[in-house]
């Protein structure tokens, strides 16, 4: 008699093979809708906040605030994927961030800066949950294929992501008819974008990808499976490293990121150029992962590494020297950003989680994520302040410059080998 148990438990161990498939295709899924809700705040958060407060100053807040409030949410998804797996771990963090968008709408109808910076925090839920789900997606990864996974789940993001932005027109245009104030609009989407994003992976995920990888692990087999390939090839230097390229290219992402709408409005630039620009951004950010999780897989995570240095060099300077009413320059840079951010994170994701073992991957890759998290906020407060103090031009630079810092970490640690 065929066993009705989950598939997760240790009764009825399907194949890691077909599993894995099965998995890859319900995140890619999920981050579809997710990346739409993720790219339709970070459009227009900052102008929202502009306009609310009357001060460009405080425009880097809406993205210090859900960057704070993903660094919460990572420590909460990673500890109940640790604690009961994968799946009710993302779905609750995309939940949350549902719960976050609804309450940017009602602040906006209300014109509360309160209920919108608390809002915004909540929000950042689904930031935190967008990133955390690329884990999921290596669980049951070959070693030599992990960086593959990871970018076949940051993908996806591309679709929604894309869309996003360039739906800030029409959904604000639409607000307006339901007499909510028009920058409100891309978070009606945002909110559905991470309700639906949650019901597909609680209803969808299964078996669920970190159990069944601990399954494996506990099983008798005569050879490494997949599932062992939590190997700690790098030890603690490889949290490490890899924590420290994430955190850079975060850094430096978003302070750039935060501020170029602020920068494009200001020099009259409408939100249709504005959405075309971030949309470019955030396309650049995901689209290459095949192919950058590839050259992880092929030529090391270290190469990879270090090249995301260099490419967010080259967009701090292009867009420090870019015209004003260049939007073509401008979204050259921004794309420019995005790769270099991908280089990192595939590179870093893959070094992290070739370092921690299966007993506390998650709540490991959530502490990592709080890190990531920290970061942004970091660089969304600084951004404004930094804009209203000097220019533009002078934070691009002085990020392009900073990510320079990861060069000499990635030699120590090649030396060291």
């Amino acid at each position: 008699m065929t066993s009705t148990r989950p598939a997760d438990t240790t009764t009825s161990i399907p194949d890691a093979g077909q599993a894995q498939r099965r998995i890859l295709r319900v995140l890619v899924a999920s981050q579809v809708l997710s990346g739409a809700g993720l790219a339709a705040g970070v459009t227009v958060g900052a102008l929202l906040a502009q306009d609310m407060l009357g001060s460009t100053g405080l425009a880097g807040l809406p993205s210090a605030l859900f960057t704070a409030g993903s660094a919460l949410a990572a420590v909460v998804v990673g500890r109940i994927s640790q604690a009961h797996g994968r799946r009710p771990g993302l779905a609750a963090g995309y939940l949350t961030g549902a719960v976050g968008s609804a309450g940017v709408i009602t602040a906006a109808v209300l014109d509360s800066p309160v209920l919108l910076f608390i809002a915004l925090f909540v929000y950042g839920a689904g930031t935190a949950t967008n990133l955390q789900a690329r884990y999921a997606g290596a669980d049951l990864a070959h070693p030599d294929h992990r960086a593959r996974a990871v970018s076949t789940v940051l993908v996806a993001t591309t679709l929604g992501g894309v869309a996003g932005p360039n739906l800030a027109a029409p959904t604000g245009t639409f607000a307006e008819s339901l007499s909510i104030p028009r920058l409100a609009g891309p978070f009606l989407l945002s909110g559905l974008a991470y309700a639906l994003a949650a019901l597909v992976l609680a209803l969808r995920l299964r078996p669920d990808p970190l159990l069944l990888a601990r399954t494996l692990a506990q099983a008798p087999s005569p050879a490494p499976t997949a599932a062992e390939a939590g190997d700690a090839r790098e030890g603690r230097g490889g949290v490490v490293l890899g924590a420290l390229v994430m955190i850079l290219t975060q850094l430096v992402m978003v302070a750039v990121m935060t501020m170029t709408p602020v920068h494009m409005h200001d020099h009259g630039h409408g939100t249709a150029a504005t959405g075309l620009v971030i949309a470019l951004h955030i396309g650049a950010m995901y689209l290459p992962s095949p192919l950058t999780g590839w050259l992880v897989d092929r030529y090391s995570r270290m190469k990879v590494a270090a090249a995301s240095g260099v490419t967010l060099l080259a967009a701090g300077v292009l867009a420090a020297s870019a015209p004003a009413d260049s939007v073509g320059l401008l979204a050259l840079a921004l794309a420019l950003l995005g790769l270099g951010w991908n280089f990192g994170l595939v590179s870093g994701t893959a070094i992290i989680t070739d370092s921690v073992p299966l007993a506390t991957r998650a709540r490991t890759q959530g502490m990592v994520d709080v890190s990531i998290a920290i970061a942004g906020t970091t660089g969304g407060i600084a951004s404004g302040v930094m804009v209203a103090a000097t220019s533009y031009p002078a934070l691009a630079l002085t990020g392009g410059f900073l990510s320079l810092a990861l060069l000499p970490a990635i030699a120590a640690t090649a030396y060291r080998r």
